[in-house]
């Protein structure tokens, strides 16, 4: 405050102080909480709210736990679904999937973004920089439904995809692409790429070329110098990338909408089927905590098991 104070005057920090304020408690907090209490209170009538009735309950948060069926676990990009021999709620079984696809997604973007990061940072020169950035930033510049909407087109039966490997004789017959959750993988890897790309690549560029240069003159192969030396002051990068990657991914709604199969659901389809399909804002709130409660815990056990702080995100 006192730094504000001094760059910027009274006037200035007052009004940023306010508009933070205003963003926090009328955008952020207060629309939580109106959430989070309808979560525990039943779907009503509007001449019931209020009555006798509307009652305090975890009715909402229980319903996901309703509905048992065989376990039709995805495997990633396998055509069809391992059954399980147990019974679990319908809910359970998506909201585990968009878990296990996201934390998926989130593997291979780090593994498509970590090469593209290390030549920028170390092997590109500096004056063709901007331009790659450029050319890799140009995307974003589209909404993303559109961009989730063109992987539509292009996995489509008649879509350019199959019609360009029947041309080049690779296949006979058309592939049904959009199947299972991998046209949902694919879709969000293109859509979040970039927020894995950059953080991992401020963390690279950070590290001395010297520690790289010494490392190889001490006859480190280049897959040790990676996994000793750049990986490990990467960390801070990876994992503010990773926890972004996975929680756009597991809250994201258009593209699974655009891209999923008939047999393939993400929890915030649900979720949405709740709020608008049926009107049940009690318990969609319900399932929207849910979620992100999970969500975060999911978060913290990983950030344990490979011993990240949460100090190494905020860097």
């Amino acid at each position: 405050m006192n730094e504000l104070l001094r760059r910027y005057g009274m006037p200035l920090t007052a009004l940023f102080s306010v508009l933070t304020a205003f963003w926090l408690l009328i955008l952020v907090i207060l629309p939580y909480i109106y959430l989070f209490e309808e979560s525990f209170r039943p779907y009503l009538p509007v001449t019931e709210v209020g009555g006798p009735n509307d009652t305090y309950s975890l009715n909402n948060y229980l319903a996901a736990f309703k509905q048992p069926s065989d376990w039709k676990l995805w495997l990633p990009l396998a055509w069809q679904p391992l059954i399980m021999p147990v019974q679990a709620p319908i809910h359970v079984q998506v909201f585990v999937h968009t878990i296990l696809f996201s934390s998926l997604t989130t593997v291979l973007a780090f593994v498509l973004t970590y090469p593209i990061a290390y030549y920028l940072a170390k092997i590109a020169n500096p004056k063709n920089v901007p331009v790659l950035f450029l050319l890799l930033l140009v995307p974003m510049w589209v909404s993303e439904i559109l961009r989730a909407f063109a992987w539509f087109i292009i996995l489509a039966l008649k879509g350019p995809v199959n019609y360009g490997l029947i041309g080049l004789g690779v296949i006979a017959d058309p592939i049904r692409w959009m199947t299972g959750y991998n046209s949902v993988i694919l879709g969000l890897i293109y859509v979040y790429l970039l927020f894995m790309l950059l953080p991992v690549y401020n963390a690279v560029q950070s590290l001395d070329t010297n520690q790289i240069e010494a490392a190889e003159d001490l006859g480190s192969p280049w897959w040790r110098t990676h996994w000793r030396v750049i990986l490990p002051h990467a960390k801070p990068g990876i994992a503010s990338g990773s926890v972004t990657v996975f929680m756009l991914a597991a809250g994201s709604i258009l593209v699974p909408t655009l891209l999923a199969s008939t047999n393939s659901r993400w929890f915030t389809e649900v979720i949405y089927q709740w709020m608008f399909e049926s009107q049940d804002w009690n318990t969609g709130s319900a399932y929207a905590f849910m979620l992100m409660i999970l969500c975060t815990v999911f978060v913290s056990v990983v950030m344990r098991l490979f011993k990240v702080k949460l100090s190494d995100i905020a860097k």
